[in-house]
């Protein structure tokens, strides 16, 4: 085990430097989130709201928000209260066990002398002993002032955090205030049901069956080579214990042109192509050169699409240009052909005169 935290446990005149450890472990098998297409690492971003830049993680600072401002604290303000610099666990009393509510407990540690003698660790374990109580303390571990009990187990104390008491809850079920009539017959077949059922109890005969399968289906799935190479599925970010770094955008584009070049598999698994496009996109805007050709490309686009419109245009005015002089003729023509007729029509007439 490694330690957690030195402090000393400040015991009237008496001072016990110990080593805090963890004195518990969770057993769950640790799984992360991929992508179900190609099994890439799901990472997860520490993205500004106000400018949308990833920031690192020593410029962030913590905040509270009330009524629609938030204040800001930084590092050097929160070291600065009193509480949270302290390494001292502090015996305020002494109380007998039985009045601790279970449900106040939070976590266990287990403390080690921190002295080239443990004399003083010895003697406030025997103190504990001897008076059969729980020493109750206050400390402050990872930001947080904590309640705590000191009892032993096994000749090591044992630190046990302790919630606030308005941290824990009022049980109210208005159900349970209903008057209920049970029958001395109810009581006696329920207590005979215990006591059949009754049992010291031993943990270790119980087991977390969702963990064991979990591992077993794990296993079975190795075994049948139904699995990704991580170096090539993860890259270079693998091995960085998931510190959620962006990963190198060129290795990977080269990765995937390398894995399209040799062969069909990608398409034939129904790949369309839309996440090279996507990382073609990201490489453009980080690498210049490639930046220059695409604008370049761009401008001669814009360049070819103003040359087509002026053509367009163009012709769109010779067309007019030949429609508007089309119409005078057409003008000419039709009075042309009124004087005609009126030459005619006076002709006639005077014929019949």
């Amino acid at each position: 085990m490694r330690a957690i935290w030195k402090g000393a446990i400040a015991f009237g005149l008496v001072n016990v430097p110990v080593k805090v450890y963890s004195a518990t472990e969770d057993h769950d098998i640790s799984l992360h989130q991929v992508h179900n297409a190609d099994g890439g690492r799901i990472r997860y971003q520490r993205r500004c709201e106000v400018c949308s830049q990833v920031i690192d993680y020593s410029d962030i600072e913590k905040a509270y928000e009330d009524g629609g401002r938030t204040v800001v604290l930084s590092k050097e303000e929160l070291k600065s209260i009193p509480a949270e610099s302290s390494h001292e666990i502090e015996v305020v009393q002494f109380v007998p066990s039985e009045q601790l509510e279970p449900m106040m407990f939070e976590k266990s540690y287990y403390l080690e002398p921190d002295s080239k003698s443990p004399k003083a660790y010895v003697l406030l374990r025997r103190a504990l002993e001897d008076t059969d109580r729980v020493a109750i303390v206050q400390f402050a571990l990872r930001e947080k002032t904590r309640l705590g009990a000191l009892r032993i187990k096994d000749d090591v104390l044992v630190l046990q955090s302790l919630l606030w008491p308005d941290e824990v809850r009022e049980a109210s079920f208005p159900a349970l205030e209903e008057s209920v009539r049970i029958s001395a017959q109810e009581r006696e077949m329920s207590a005979a049901l215990v006591e059949s059922m009754a049992a010291d109890f031993e943990p270790e005969h119980f087991t977390d069956d969702y963990q064991v399968q979990l591992r077993k289906l794990i296993e079975a799935k190795l075994e049948k080579g139904d699995s990704l190479d991580t170096e090539e599925t993860f890259g270079a970010e693998a091995g960085e214990g998931g510190k959620g770094e962006v990963i190198d955008l060129m290795e990977a584009l080269k990765r995937s042109l390398d894995r399209k070049r040799g062969g069909g598999a990608a398409a034939a698994s129904g790949d369309d192509g839309s996440d090279s496009e996507e990382a073609d996109a990201e490489e453009e805007a980080k690498a210049p050169a490639k930046g220059s050709r695409t604008a370049t490309k761009s401008t001669a686009t814009k360049s070819t699409a103003t040359k087509s419109a002026a053509e367009t245009k163009t012709a769109a005015k010779a067309t007019a240009s030949k429609s508007t002089a089309g119409k005078p003729a057409a003008k000419s023509e039709s009075a042309a052909a009124k004087s005609t007729a009126a030459k005619s029509s006076t002709t006639r007439a005077r014929k019949g005169a």
